[in-house]
């Protein structure tokens, strides 16, 4: 979809690339899921494992992550809702937003809620797409009472 200057439509091209997003996450696309990324594009989803960068980097931490399933096949699906979105002065937008994993396991009809996330992204346009330049994600666990 060409995004246009107004700021609704990017709100709305923003929503529908983090749709397209996390459907690639979710079906083990992790190729894919890496090029909605800037080349450079960096990647931080796990508290205490150093952010991957570049799409090559980006798809290794996703396989290394997802081992953990190996042997227990489950479907993971991230709710991604709350979106806060605000342009930088470079032309880039922060974006902010909640995410929540749901993991469902064949046979099991409840799924397993969590973690509860609050995820940092920097988007940029090129060539008219949504591309992420950078996300990291606080889980909501991990916070410290000041």
């Amino acid at each position: 979809m060409p995004i246009t200057a107004t700021f609704t439509d990017i709100y709305t091209a923003v929503c529908q690339f983090y749709g397209r997003q996390v459907q690639l996450l979710d079906s083990n696309r992790f190729e894919e899921y890496a090029h909605t990324f800037t080349p450079d594009g960096e990647f931080q989803h796990t508290p205490g494992v150093p952010p991957a960068r570049t799409h090559a980097g980006i798809i290794e931490e996703l396989r290394r992550f997802n081992t953990r399933f190996a042997d227990d096949p489950v479907q993971r699906r991230h709710m991604f809702s709350m979106l806060n979105l605000t342009p930088r002065e470079d032309g880039a937008y922060d974006a902010r937003f909640y995410a929540l994993v749901l993991t469902t396991r064949p046979g099991v009809k409840e799924p397993v809620v969590g973690p509860s996330c609050l995820v940092h992204d920097v988007l940029v346009i090129e060539d008219g797409e949504v591309r992420n330049r950078s996300r990291r994600v606080e889980h909501d666990h991990m916070f410290t009472l000041a």
